[in-house]
């Protein structure tokens, strides 16, 4: 993956250490560490068991995604009021994070992670004056620039002949969540049950971000693994103290 804003790639070895233990509030490990999925996120909503609309509130599209994907609206709209987070990505985050925590439960992935992430690497699907539908795709497609090894950005020749970045030269990141093309061969998911892997549809991208962060079999709620897991995401020290401190604003924001 490669940001929008092309942090320079390099080789952080003492420099991730510093990082990892280093947060605002001086602890010793990142606050996203307590920031898991809790009861409030799924289960039954104002309105009803998840899936389904609340009675007596009107229900807009985003909310209504919401309780398809098993989150709880009320939930949605309350932290996403706290945290700025708009509610329909708010809503990929979280129940990319509640199916990570069926299937894998030993990663301890939580949302703020998958949010930080998200906010860096496209303010939620909204880069370039887009949005993200109710559906979960974005309104317009968000396309990186080129990897064509200029300053600050790795050299990856076109490896899908421009199928999913238009370019045949280059490879481009995707997406919201920003997956070089091969990348998104290898970890495409169906976040949201339709039968498609949509590099554009956040509910998917969200998923298949959290099962890559997953994939090297590390638990996430401790400092070392967490910081390890987004240094695989984006080689950069000053990549994963954006991400560190963005999730870490989230979660704070989430408990007030």
């Amino acid at each position: 993956m490669t940001v929008l804003s092309a942090f320079v790639i390099v080789a952080v070895v003492g420099l991730v250490l510093a990082v990892s233990r280093t947060v605002p509030d001086g602890s010793a490990q990142p606050l996203i560490v307590a920031a898991s999925i809790d009861d409030g996120v799924i289960g039954q909503s104002a309105g009803g068991p998840a899936g389904s609309a609340p009675a007596a509130d009107p229900v807009t599209a985003e909310l209504g995604a919401a309780a398809e994907l098993g989150v709880s609206p009320d939930w949605a709209r309350e932290v996403g009021g706290r945290t700025g987070i708009p509610v329909r990505a708010l809503v990929s985050y979280a129940a990319a994070a509640v199916r990570l925590g069926d299937e894998q439960p030993a990663c301890g992935l939580s949302w703020p992670t998958l949010a930080g992430i998200g906010a860096v690497e496209s303010h939620h699907g909204t880069f370039g004056g887009t949005h993200v539908e109710p559906d979960g795709r974005t309104a317009d497609p968000i396309i990186g620039i080129a990897l064509d090894g200029g300053p600050g950005v790795a050299a990856i020749g076109d490896t899908d002949g421009g199928a999913l970045d238009g370019d045949t030269v280059w490879d481009r990141a995707v997406g919201p969540m920003q997956f070089i093309p091969s990348t998104w061969r290898r970890w495409g998911a169906d976040g949201n049950g339709d039968g498609v892997s949509d590099v554009h549809n956040l509910d998917d991208v969200a998923l298949a971000a959290g099962r890559y962060l997953c994939a090297d079999g590390g638990d996430l709620s401790d400092g070392a693994d967490w910081q390890h897991a987004v240094l695989t995401y984006n080689r950069s020290a000053e990549y994963a103290a954006k991400v560190l401190e963005t999730a870490n604003g989230y979660a704070r924001a989430s408990w007030s």
